[in-house]
């Protein structure tokens, strides 16, 4: 099992940043790719950004691309998603999740953590 551990969120203005961090511990050499989803109350939960745990291989949901970058520390197991040009619809809960080869809804998840962009 992977445990993943969020942080980072909080209250921004509109047009600011934060950077949200997720730490992997457990069985970490099992992760295929990690990945940000996001969720509003009273929606489907939907993909932010997500990338390959051990290469370069990048994806972005369209509404983010350009503004936020996912990132990755190897020494810490920790994957970061910079959020930049923050929308007041970008407010959402956000999740990190691990993908240990049997696709998201199988893998790990984070208990979520607020991100709220006022404007």
């Amino acid at each position: 099992q992977v445990q993943l551990v969020e942080s980072g969120g909080g209250l921004v203005q509109a047009g600011g940043s934060l950077r949200l961090s997720c730490a992997a511990s457990g069985r970490t050499l099992g992760i295929y790719r990690m990945g940000w989803f996001r969720q509003a109350p009273g929606k489907e939960r939907e993909f932010v950004a997500a990338r390959r745990w051990s290469d370069n291989i990048f994806s972005y949901a369209s509404f983010v691309k350009g503004r936020f970058t996912i990132s990755r520390d190897n020494a810490k197991n920790t994957v970061y998603l910079q959020m930049s040009s923050l929308k007041p619809e970008d407010t959402d809960v956000y999740y990190c999740t691990a993908d240990l080869g049997g696709g998201w809804e199988q893998g790990s998840w984070g208990q979520g953590i607020q991100v709220t962009v006022s404007s």
